[in-house]
């Protein structure tokens, strides 16, 4: 589907727009990371555990680790484990206990319920080639958004086992700590989305939404492949009356074609071997590379020096950065 949606807000001033705004006491500041244990973390989710962590711990905040084992069949034997292993290696300690999603299911249950008591969500037994078979009558071949044929009883069919969400035509505006503000109107740009799947598991976008709120999240750093994901997050949590925290989505980390380095597209693991090289190197792509003095250093004193030096402004609208080349 081409994507609709649309930016706005202006480029003049950008340490403004890079979100000088109010922080909240250090003490109140949680953030938190949450990889998918689908592989093991390459260069650029690293970038994005170390980019939440320093924005955390700059302000003697908190930083949380969650493993978002939502999807067994795309989650290698280990990966989760091996995912730790990294961190630790890194020096990129978390606060408190991990939280593994896939021992959350009775709070996601009890969300899913409420959501369908009120009328906020349905049932719906749609194949793609439904969907497929739908948008093509309503002359929109090829187009991915739902064309909303389960939302009145009526029009339901098949196997019931897919949770959808009803949106609404309503502009939902993202106010980034990095980025150009973001606008999304999800009936129009998105359609119904999936909260929980056909094969019973919670989609990442509800599961997302209720363990941020459960561990008291404040501030939601990640890559900016997840901007687009923001707009139905906020949503779902305007419909449970949870709260809203504030969002800073930093670059991604591209290859040589221009796309994000991925598990999926065969993106090499970060050697812990050669942490300080690689810490090093994920400092300087966040635009704060070390002083020269620090170079060999291991990975807890270059972040350190990047904790007291920390500034994201830097950082500002900013939506991909090369891939270095492997040390």
């Amino acid at each position: 589907m081409p994507r609709s949606s649309t930016a706005t807000g202006t480029t003049a001033d950008p340490l403004r727009r890079a979100g000088e705004q109010l922080r909240p006491p250090a003490s109140s500041y949680r953030g938190r990371f949450a990889p998918s244990p689908t592989g093991p973390l390459h260069l650029g989710s690293l970038l994005a555990a170390a980019g939440s962590w320093l924005d955390a711990r700059a302000v003697g905040g908190q930083w949380l680790l969650r493993i978002e084992d939502l999807d067994p069949p795309r989650e290698p034997p280990g990966a989760a484990e091996q995912i730790i292993r990294t961190l630790e290696a890194f020096g990129l300690w978390w606060d408190g206990a991990l939280l593994f999603q896939s021992r959350r299911q009775p709070a996601y249950e009890e969300a899913l319920r409420a959501l369908l008591a009120a009328g906020a969500a349905y049932h719906c037994g749609c194949s793609r080639a439904d969907i497929d078979a739908a948008n093509t009558a309503l002359g929109r071949p090829g187009d991915r958004r739902y064309p909303g044929t389960c939302r009145t009883a009526e029009g339901r069919r098949g196997d019931q086992r897919v949770i959808r969400v009803r949106t609404t035509a309503e502009t939902l505006l993202i106010e980034d700590r990095l980025q150009a503000d973001f606008a999304q109107s999800l009936e129009g740009d998105v359609g119904d989305f999936v909260v929980r799947r056909r094969e019973g598991y919670t989609a990442y976008q509800l599961a997302v939404v209720v363990d941020d709120a459960a561990q008291g999240v404040t501030d939601v750093v990640r890559g900016i492949d997840l901007l687009d994901s923001t707009p139905r997050q906020v949503f779902l949590q305007g419909l449970l009356g949870l709260p809203r925290p504030r969002y800073m989505h930093v670059p991604i980390v591209a290859g040589r074609g221009g796309e994000k380095l991925s598990k999926q597209a065969g993106a090499a693991p970060v050697e812990v071997f050669n942490a300080g090289a690689i810490a090093w190197q994920v400092l300087t792509l966040l635009r704060h590379p070390p002083p020269p003095e620090l170079r060999g250093a291991p990975p807890p004193e270059l972040w350190a020096w990047a904790t007291a030096s920390w500034r994201p402004q830097q950082l500002a609208e900013i939506r991909s950065i090369p891939a270095p080349r492997p040390l």
